[in-house]
Parts: C-alpha cells; sequence; structure tokens
C-alpha cells in the first residue's frame, strides 16, 4: 500500500483502543494502516455526527466530550499529516495467513500485515423476549446511534428494557434530547447491584456519575422487573407486559422498546485469526485468550471490549498496551507500560463489579415459552433449539445445524448466548461446557459482486 513502511502493521478499528495503538506506533517511527467501518474515527462510544449537525459535543458526549475531541483531533492530525493510512468505510470479512479481505466501497481488496492489532470493540448484549422480533424493537446501542448520528430518536413513546449502566445511559440522553420516555426497566434488583459496590467503588465518580444519570429518569426507572413479553400488531411494537418488584402485572403502552443488557466482545475476526478462547462465567460469554498487555499468539494483539470489556477509558489503555507489545516483540524501542498496567487492573475490578451488580438474565432465557424467537434473523423458537439440544447433545455447533440458530445475518451476535443457555438447561450442564459456534467467513454479510469488483 503507497506510503506503508516495512513491517506492516494493520489496526482494525478507529474507537478509543484503535486511535491509541495507531498514535503508539506512529510515536515509534511506524505507519500503520487503520481499518475502520465508519466514515470518521472515535469508534461506537465517540461516533462523529455529519458535516453541518447542530448538537455540540457537551451535547453528544455528555462528561465524555472532552476525551473525544481529544481522540478526534489526535486521529485527524496523524492522518492529515499522512502518518498512517485511513481506510474508512470498510469492513475486514475474512482473516487468512496474514491476509485481511476487506470489503469497501470499490469491491474486497486483500491487504497483508505482518502484525495485527484488532480493536474490534463490542455490540449490545441482548436476550430474547417473546416477541422481540416485531417492528419496533431495536437495541439500546442503535437507538443511541441514531440519537448521535442523526438527532433523531427511534419512536414517538419509548420503553427501554436490559440492565447496566448503557440502559440508564440512553434514557437520560434520550430524555434531555426531549424524547418521550416512557419507562427504564431494568431486570438486576437493588439487592443485586449492591452486590457489585466493592468492584465498583473502584472508580467512585463514575459510579455516582451512574447514580446521577439514574436520578434524572425519576419514577421512570424500575429495578428487579420481570418481563413477559412485547405486544404488537400489523405496524409493530403497542406495548409491553412486565411485571414489577412486588409481582404486580403492568403494561405500558409504546412504539419503540430498546434493549440490551451490557455488552458482548465482537470476537468474529480474533476467532478467525486463530485466537483461542476462554468462558468466562461472571460476563456470560466466551472471551479471547491474551496476556496482560494483548498478545495472542501469531502476530495477533488485541485491545479494547473486543478482548475485555472495560468501556472507553480501558480501552485506549489496552491500545496503548498493544501497540507496545507489538513494539517489544519487532525488537523496536517500546514505552513505559507499568502505569498503564496499574490502572487496567483498576478498571478490571470496577468491571467485575458491573458484570455483578447488572448480569445476564440467565433464568429469564431459560424460562422462555417454546414459541417465543431466539434467532430473529432465521425464526427459529426456543423449542426448536429445545429440540436440538435433545437430539444433538449438549454442544453448541451441533445444536446450530439441526435448527439453524446463528445461521443468519449476524452470525450469532445476538442470539448465540441465548441458545447456549438454553442448550445448558435442556442438557444440564453448564454454559462453557456447551461451547460458541464457531467463527465463519465472511464475518459481514458481502455481496458476490463485491469480489468481482475488487478482484
Amino acid at each position: 500500500m503507497n506510503g506503508t513502511s516495512s513491517p506492516r502493521v494493520v489496526i482494525v478499528g478507529a474507537g478509543p483502543a484503535g486511535i491509541r495503538a495507531a498514535a503508539t506506533l506512529v510515536d515509534a517511527g511506524l505507519h500503520p494502516v487503520v481499518i475502520d467501518e465508519g466514515h470518521r474515527a472515535g469508534g461506537q462510544i465517540y461516533r462523529r455526527p455529519p458535516a453541518g449537525f447542530a448538537r455540540t459535543p457537551k451535547q453528544l458526549y455528555g462528561s465524555e466530550a472532552a476525551k473525544a475531541r481529544a481522540l478526534h483531533a489526535l486521529f485527524d492530525r496523524l492522518a492529515e499529516k499522512g502518518r498512517l493510512t485511513h481506510c474508512a468505510l470498510s469492513s475486514v470479512i475474512a482473516v487468512h495467513e496474514g491476509r485481511l479481505q476487506v470489503l469497501g466501497e470499490g469491491g474486497v481488496q486483500v491487504i497483508g500485515y505482518d502484525r495485527l492489532i484488532l480493536a474490534t470493540g463490542a455490540s449490545d448484549r441482548v436476550a430474547p423476549v417473546a416477541g422481540w422480533q416485531s417492528a419496533g424493537v431495536y437495541s439500546l446501542g442503535a437507538a443511541q446511534i441514531a440519537l448521535k448520528a442523526q438527532g433523531v430518536a427511534l419512536g414517538r413513546r419509548i420503553v427501554l428494557i436490559g440492565s447496566g449502566p448503557l440502559l440508564t445511559l440512553v434514557g437520560a440522553q434520550l430524555l434531555k434530547a426531549g424524547a418521550d420516555v416512557a419507562a427504564v426497566l431494568d431486570t438486576s434488583s437493588w439487592h443485586q447491584q449492591m452486590r457489585g459496590f466493592w468492584g465498583l467503588a473502584a472508580r467512585p465518580v463514575v459510579a455516582l456519575r451512574g447514580l446521577v444519570l439514574r436520578a434524572r429518569l425519576g419514577r421512570r426507572y424500575h429495578a428487579g422487573v420481570a418481563l413477559d413479553s412485547i405486544e404488537a400488531d400489523e405496524t409493530g411494537v403497542t406495548a409491553l407486559r412486565w411485571r414489577d418488584a412486588r409481582g404486580r402485572e403492568r403494561l405500558t403502552p409504546c412504539d419503540m422498546i430498546g434493549m440490551g443488557w451490557h455488552l458482548r466482545a465482537e470476537t468474529h475476526l480474533a476467532d478467525l485469526a486463530g485466537c483461542a478462547f476462554t468462558y468466562d462465567e461472571q460476563w456470560r460469554q466466551w472471551l479471547p485468550k491474551t496476556d496482560a498487555m494483548g498478545r495472542a499468539g501469531n502476530g495477533v494483539y488485541l485491545a479494547g471490549d473486543g478482548a475485555r470489556l472495560l468501556g472507553a477509558d480501558g480501552a485506549e489503555i489496552a491500545g496503548r498496551l498493544a501497540a507496545a507489545a507489538c513494539l517489544s516483540d519487532l525488537g523496536r524501542p517500546a514505552p513505559s507500560v507499568g502505569a498503564d498496567l496499574r490502572k487496567l487492573a483498576r478498571l478490571e475490578r470496577f468491571a467485575r463489579g458491573l458484570a455483578c451488580a447488572f448480569p445476564w438474565p440467565s433464568a429469564m432465557v431459560r424460562a422462555l415459552p417454546d414459541d417465543a424467537i431466539v434467532c430473529r434473523c432465521e425464526s427459529v423458537t426456543a423449542g426448536a433449539v429445545r429440540e436440538g439440544a435433545d437430539f444433538g447433545g449438549g454442544e453448541a455447533n451441533r445444536v446450530k445445524s439441526l435448527s439453524r440458530v446463528g445461521m443468519g445475518r449476524c452470525q450469532g451476535r445476538y442470539c448465540q448466548l441465548a441458545a447456549v443457555e438454553l442448550v445448558a438447561a435442556q442438557t444440564g450442564c453448564a454454559p462453557g461446557v456447551v461451547g460458541r459456534f464457531r467463527g465463519q467467513a465472511p464475518v459481514r454479510p458481502a455481496l458476490i459482486g463485491a469480489f468481482v469488483r475488487g478482484s
């Protein structure tokens, strides 16, 4: 690639982790290639709106506005000076033997690398609720992206469901923007949230900020709820049936529902790159194995939420660490990392506190009725998944082949965790024993014509 020096270091993702990794490599005299799906750098957390957008960074990012502006300016400066190559609006869809297949506006191109830093971030972790396949049901992340990128709410009367910091953050952001938020329903009880106190105390200012956001929601916020079903007609969502902490049945009319239970690491490319995985019982998901610096072996390094769910601050640190590890492995001078490792340990403690306070709703998922949809892409029901487990045993990929769960456009990003819970319950084993769906290329849908145009 024009302007790229040897060794070839490629970074996938231009969020906080990717930006800090790129800046560290540039400071060491390298010229990295940064591939990102966005039009401009910033990632999901610091997503930038189109030119001429009326809302200010303070309105978009709140207390994180200064960090967002600093990262945007840093990356833009490096790109403008030609210190890195930025492949925008491009998606890596396959990894094989030191080469990436990259889907962009001109089709699919092949980019080789000597070292690969994956800063792929995370996406919403969603749990199926009866009726969630209806029009008008979105993830919390989708609702936030629409607000940040276009300044719109996705409904006229909104209900948010799930658990975790994003639930209350999106609720507060929508309210501040003038949206009609009817209810914010948290499946984690007050008692459960207090169990994460000691971990959350590792970052008291951040924890306090979360309480302030919750206070802004007022009586809209309810903790310890049970979600029964999403009601809909031919036009889409009409209401949500739920029970409050006292078990009282409630029906809240709405035309849009946003849902999410914290985040899930985006690991498809790490899988194709040959990384090993381990099941994290607290996060209830499979995560790639790395050392403290982000080394995953075979010249691959992981940084940010795609490896460990530590948020934007942790992603910045992890990006610097991964780049430092890369430099060291290349025999080049690397920056000191002692302070960053200590900070990362504190962020890890805080993240574990979050996982304890706002857990994945395993019991709710396992209690899904047989006719409830689990895989929205392929319209696979909970009953079909259970039947697949009866025939195929407690192994994720056998159940996948029998039921087609996880075979759609999202490749299990939104149904895998729930499917594994159902299989585990049906076969009487732990989710970690059930395993995970094998990664498949392309990791994003790609037209056959894109391969022809890029050849």
